[in-house]
């Protein structure tokens, strides 16, 4: 009697070897899941933010020397402009994040599949070696929509580019014969570091993802719990705040409310 009673009292007051939490405390492996769900998300967001940022500045001068009078010109090229794919899959990037959230299950690892191609593809391209002929083509098209706008009176007045000039002709652009000069600053390698970041965020989605909460849980009626019958006003805001429906719950005369 009193070894059952020893027992019994172990079972009840004893550490907890199980691996319940305690009440009001979250399990340590959901907080773990929390965190890591947090972190990646985080690190392709930041990732893509770096492509983003890194395409928008200036990859490359090119530098055109004309005869006097005529003045020369120094055109920078940014990296939209010579890669602008890496733009695009970068804003992709972010789309997919939002997909992440709103997913669960097999389509948070396809999301997490897109994410890490979009991050391949994106160090692939910044990482590519950029051709002369490439950098003078992407000035071309600059110098000439920087002439529309100022022909359409858009151009920021006292602007300091000037465009070059084509041998033999009038029209604005920039002449074979400039000189390209790769920027000193890497942005290309950041590009790529952002790209890296990306890639690894969407292999651990598409490895860990579907064990992370999903934005739909809490909306569904937790624990089982019986749903209440809804009598007025403030008990119909409490109950769409708990994402209970309150047009399925039975009224004062056993039917739904919505009937």
């Amino acid at each position: 009697m009193t070894g059952g009673t020893a027992a019994g009292g172990t079972a009840a007051g004893g550490p907890v070897t199980g691996g319940t939490a305690a009440p009001g405390q979250r399990p340590p492996a959901a907080a773990r899941a929390a965190r890591e769900y947090a972190l990646v998300l985080g690190v392709a967001a930041a990732g893509a933010l770096l492509v983003l940022l890194s395409a928008r500045q200036g990859w490359a001068r090119v530098v055109t020397a004309a005869p006097a009078p005529i003045p020369g010109s120094t055109v920078t090229v940014s990296g939209q402009a010579v890669v602008p794919l890496a733009g695009a899959l970068a804003v992709a990037t972010l789309a997919g994040l939002a997909a992440v959230i709103a997913t669960r299950g097999l389509a948070r690892r396809l999301v997490g599949v897109f994410l890490a191609v979009s991050g391949a593809l994106t160090v692939l391209l910044v990482s590519a070696r950029v051709s002369s002929a490439a950098v003078l083509a992407a000035a071309h098209g600059v110098t000439v929509s920087q002439a529309g706008s100022a022909t359409a009176g858009g151009g920021p007045a006292g602007s300091s580019a000037q465009p070059g000039v084509f041998p033999g002709g009038s029209s604005p652009g920039v002449s074979a014969a400039a000189h390209v000069m790769m920027a000193g600053f890497p942005w290309r390698p950041l590009a790529a570091v952002g790209g890296l970041a990306v890639l690894a965020a969407g292999i651990v989605v598409a490895w860990r993802g579907p064990r992370w909460p999903a934005m739909s849980s809490r909306y569904s009626n937790a624990g089982g719990a019986e749903r209440q019958p809804v009598a007025d006003s403030a008990s119909l805001w409490e109950s769409l705040s708990r994402g209970v429906d309150p047009t399925d719950q039975p009224g004062p005369a056993g039917r739904p409310l919505g009937s």
